[in-house]
């Protein structure tokens, strides 16, 4: 196999992997939209469990399993 056969072989990898990631990315982002609007989970309260992180606040769910 030559040096130039390898490099373009290299360059279709790329290209593959890139598409995939970005595909992955956008089915993500469109599953949080989607259960986000149809009231599966409520992702603006989780966006505060940073700043209530202490071991006296309230908790924002309870486990299922253990309820």
């Amino acid at each position: 196999m030559n040096l130039e056969l390898i490099r373009e072989l290299q360059a279709y990898g790329f290209f593959a992997l890139v598409v995939f990631l970005v595909v992955v990315l956008y089915s993500y982002w469109f599953h949080l939209y989607r259960s986000e609007k149809t009231g599966r989970r409520n992702y603006e309260k989780y966006a505060d469990l940073a700043l209530h992180d202490e071991i006296n606040d309230r908790v924002l769910e309870q486990n299922k399993r253990s309820a």
